[in-house]
C-alpha cells in the first residue's frame, strides 16, 4: 500500500508540475528562431496576492493575442500567461525598435499614473526565465506634499540576454530612466514604446542556469543567520532535554522507589500523586469523535509536510517553479486522505464510539470545512478585484473533482479499514467505574496557562525561520534552503513532544487525569502563536496594504495556523500517550 502510494504520488506531481514551460521543450534554438516570451501579470510590489493580469493596463495589445494553457499548480499562483507584445528572437539584436505608438486616453493616463503610484511591477517569462520589472517612477524630488510628486512611465525596454551555443542561459531586462512618459496631468499624452535586445555569449552551462536565482538565499550573511537559527533551535532542544533528563527522570526515579516501598510496607497506606489516579488516567476523553477526527486529519497533515519535504529536498521545487508547490499540495493531500479516514475510525472504534459513519464525515470536514469556507470567501474578494488570485470555474470543477473522485472514495476507504482493524486499545490499567474528583488546583495549571507555556518553547525554536519563509511566501525573496528548513521541522517536533510530556507529567502529578485533550491542546498551541507572529509580521516588517491582501494574508495564514494546531497537536498527544503508558506500566496497578 505505502509503495503504491509513493509511485502514485511520483507519477501525479512529476506528469503535473504546475512550472511554467515553455513551447520548445528541448531549449534549443538556432539563429531567428522564436524564443517564448510570456507576459504574465502585474501588480502592486508590496501586495504579493494581488496581481492582475498583464494587459488589464492599457499597454498596446499585439494582434492575435494567445493564452498559453496553464497546468493546475500554475492557475493556483494566480499565473494568467499570455504572448508578449515584444519578438525577441535567438541571437537577434535590435535597438530602440518601437512596437508600438499610442495616444493615451485621460483615463488610461489615470491608470497608469495609479499603478505607478502603487508600485506596480509587471513579470514575464522567456524560455522558462522569469522577467521582473517596475512600470514606471515617481519623482519626489524631496517634496513633502505628495500632491506636487510627478509620475512618470518607463516606455523604452532594454533585454540583455546570454547565451551559450544553441541555448539561452539568462536575461535581464533594465527600463530606460530617461525615456518616459509624463503621467502627472490628466490629459491626453502620445506615447512611442520601444524596446532594445543585446546577446552576450557565456560559458555558463545550461544546467546551471537557475543557480542564479537559488544563489540569493545561500549568501554567507543569510547562512549565518540560518545556522545561528539552528544553534538557538538545538540549545533549546539540549536544554529542554537536560530539563527532562535529570529533573523529570530523577522525579520519576523517586516515585517508582516510593511506590514500590509503600507496596511492601502497607497495602493501607493512602496513594498520592499520579499513582493515586492510575484508576482514572486511561479513562476516554469527552468528545472522542472530535478527539479522533483531529488525531486523524493532524495525522495526514503531518504525512502531507513529510511528502513535501521529500520532494523539496529531491529538487522538484526550484526557484519560480512555486506551481509545483501547489500541484503537490493538492495532489498528496487527496491521495493521503486515507491515513487520516484510517487513523480517525481506528481510533474511534478503540475509544469505543459506535457512529463510525459520522466520525468519518467529521473528519472530512475537520480541515476542508474552514479551508473550503476561507476560499469561498477570499475568491469572491478577488473575483470583485477581478484579479488573478481568483480561480476560473474550470479549476474549481477540477479540484472538486479531484475531492469528489480521490479524497473522499480514500477517505471512506480508509475508515472502512480502520473499522475492520480491531484494535483494542492498550491501557496498562483498569479503569474505576467512577471518575475520582480533581481537586482544586492554581490558576496557572488551567488549560490557557499550560498552553501558552507549551506553546512558546517551539515557537522560539523556529520564529527566526518563520521570517525567511514569511518574507518567501508574502514576498518577493526566494527560498531554496530546504535541508535547514527540515532540520527545523524536526526540532519543531522533538520539542513539541518534550514540553508536551513535561506538562502532562506535572498535571497527572497534580491529580488531574483529564490529559487527553489537555495535551493535544498544548502540543497544538504552537499554532496560535504563529498566528500571533503574523499580526507582527504584517504590522511591523511588511508593507502589505489594502482589503484584498490583507484578507488574503490573514484569511490563509488562519488555515495554516489551524493546520499547524492539528498537526503539532497529534504530535503532542502521541508522545504524551507513550509517556503515560510507559509510567504505568511500570509500577503495579490493582
Amino acid at each position: 500500500m505505502t509503495k503504491l502510494l509513493l509511485l502514485l504520488v511520483g507519477a501525479l506531481i512529476f506528469s503535473s508540475v504546475g512550472y511554467v514551460r515553455s513551447d520548445a521543450s528541448d531549449h534549443r534554438f538556432k539563429e531567428g528562431d522564436t524564443v517564448p516570451l510570456y507576459a504574465n501579470k502585474v501588480g502592486p510590489f508590496h501586495n504579493p496576492s494581488e496581481t492582475y493580469r498583464y494587459f488589464d493596463l492599457p499597454f498596446c495589445v499585439p494582434e492575435g493575442v494567445k493564452e498559453k494553457k496553464e497546468a493546475l499548480g500554475e492557475v493556483l499562483n494566480g499565473d494568467r500567461l499570455v504572448s508578449a507584445p515584444y519578438k525577441l528572437n535567438f541571437r537577434d539584436e535590435k535597438d530602440s525598435e518601437v512596437y508600438c505608438k499610442k495616444k493615451l486616453s485621460k483615463e488610461e493616463v489615470k491608470l497608469f499614473r495609479q499603478a505607478v503610484e502603487k508600485d506596480y511591477y509587471f513579470q514575464m517569462y522567456y524560455d522558462d526565465l522569469p522577467i521582473w520589472g517596475f512600470i514606471g517612477k515617481v519623482d519626489k524630488e524631496i517634496k513633502s506634499d505628495p500632491s506636487e510628486y510627478k509620475y512618470f512611465l518607463y516606455k523604452h525596454i532594454e533585454f540583455e540576454i546570454l547565451y551559450n551555443k544553441d541555448r539561452v542561459i539568462e536575461i535581464s531586462a533594465r527600463m530606460d530612466p530617461h525615456s518616459l512618459v509624463d503621467l502627472t496631468e490628466d490629459k491626453e499624452v502620445d506615447a512611442e514604446f520601444m524596446y532594445t535586445v543585446k546577446w552576450k555569449e557565456t560559458e555558463t552551462p545550461f544546467e546551471k542556469r537557475m543557480e542564479k536565482y537559488s544563489m540569493s538565499s545561500s549568501l554567507p550573511h543569510h547562512l549565518e543567520i540560518h545556522w545561528f537559527s539552528i544553534i538557538n533551535s538545538c540549545v533549546t532542544v539540549l536544554l529542554l532535554t537536560g530539563f527532562l533528563a535529570t529533573i523529570l527522570m530523577r522525579v520519576l526515579k523517586n516515585d517508582f522507589t516510593k511506590y514500590a516501598q509503600d507496596e511492601e510496607a502497607a497495602d493501607d497506606l493512602e496513594e498520592t500523586g499520579w499513582k493515586y489516579i492510575h484508576g482514572d488516567v486511561f479513562r476516554f476523553p469527552t468528545h472522542n469523535s472530535l478527539f479522533a477526527a483531529s488525531l486523524g486529519s493532524g495525522t495526514q497533515l503531518f504525512t502531507l509536510t513529510i511528502f513535501i519535504f521529500m520532494l523539496a529536498l529531491v529538487g522538484v521545487f526550484y526557484p519560480y517553479n512555486r506551481g509545483a508547490l501547489f500541484t503537490a499540495l493538492v495532489v498528496i493531500y487527496a491521495l493521503t486522505s486515507g491515513i487520516a479516514g484510517y487513523t480517525s475510525a481506528s481510533f474511534y472504534c478503540q475509544l469505543e464510539g459506535k457512529s463510525w459513519v459520522r466520525n468519518l464525515l467529521l473528519t472530512g470536514c475537520l480541515f476542508c470545512g474552514p479551508l473550503l469556507l476561507t476560499f469561498c470567501f477570499l475568491n469572491t474578494v478577488a473575483i470583485t478585484y477581478t484579479a488573478t488570485a481568483a480561480l476560473p470555474f474550470g479549476t474549481i470543477v477540477v479540484i472538486v473533482l479531484i475531492w469528489t473522485l480521490v479524497t473522499s472514495p480514500l477517505l471512506v476507504l480508509g475508515g472502512i479499514a480502520g473499522k475492520n482493524s480491531k484494535a483494542e486499545f492498550q491501557a496498562p490499567c483498569r479503569t474505576t467505574k467512577y471518575p475520582r474528583e480533581i481537586p482544586p488546583l492554581p490558576w496557572y495549571r488551567s488549560a490557557v496557562p499550560q498552553m501558552a507555556m507549551a506553546g512558546f518553547l517551539p515557537f522560539s525554536a523556529i520564529y527566526i525561520e518563520l521570517y525567511y519563509i514569511f518574507a518567501s511566501v508574502w514576498g518577493h525573496r526566494i527560498y531554496t534552503i530546504y535541508s535547514i528548513l527540515f532540520i527545523v521541522f524536526i526540532i519543531l517536533i522533538i520539542v513539541t513532544a518534550f514540553i508536551t510530556v513535561a506538562l502532562t507529567y506535572f498535571q497527572l502529578a497534580a491529580e488531574d487525569h483529564q490529559w487527553w485533550w489537555r495535551s493535544f491542546l498544548c502540543g497544538g498551541s504552537t499554532g496560535l502563536f504563529i498566528y500571533a507572529y503574523c499580526l507582527y509580521y504584517y504590522y511591523a516588517r511588511s508593507d502589505m496594504s489594502g482589503f484584498m491582501q490583507t484578507s488574503f494574508f490573514f484569511g490563509y495564514m488562519a488555515c495554516i495556523c489551524y493546520g499547524f494546531f492539528l498537526m503539532l497537536g497529534t504530535v503532542g498527544f502521541r508522545a504524551a500517550l507513550f509517556f503515560v503508558r510507559h509510567i504505568y506500566r511500570s509500577i503495579k496497578c490493582e
